[in-house]
């Protein structure tokens, strides 16, 4: 998956995750970029710097945040923990039954759980639809 930095035409910056450069143009042309801010359709990729390794210990990123972020990032934790209570966690069996439940094998129903970068590859190539949970540091206390 590549994280693309996007804008729309209001100037509105957000991220998006795409399989590749040409997923993220295929799915442009059809109409379903848009921005979650205010809905334009007018998106394209802003400048980002490239992630580079450098060998060292990471550091932890830190998010300095106003009164707006933390709204956005308190509904966006509202809607975390609203998935979670309300769908099964099946652990590191994610995939298979996302699968599943995408080729009619079992009853629909909400699920979370855990999925490596290649099982994620893998049902995204097969049209499965899903979505990464956050993680919010508070959710390991």
């Amino acid at each position: 998956m590549i994280r693309f930095n996007l804008v729309c035409d209001a100037g509105h910056e957000f991220d998006g995750w795409f399989r590749s450069n040409d997923d993220f143009t295929g799915q442009q042309a059809r109409g379903f970029v848009s921005c979650p801010v205010c809905h334009s359709e007018k998106v394209g990729k802003a400048l980002m710097a490239p992630a580079v390794s450098t060998g060292r210990k990471k550091e932890k990123i830190a998010l300095a945040v106003g009164e707006e972020q933390k709204q956005v990032l308190a509904k966006l934790k509202e809607m975390a923990d609203a998935v979670r209570q309300n769908a099964d966690y099946v652990g590191d069996k994610f995939a298979d039954e996302a699968r599943k439940i995408h080729f009619g094998e079992t009853e629909k129903r909400g699920i979370y759980g855990e999925a490596s970068v290649d099982e994620v590859k893998s049902l995204a190539e097969d049209g499965v639809e899903f979505m990464p949970l956050p993680v919010f540091p508070d959710d390991h206390n």
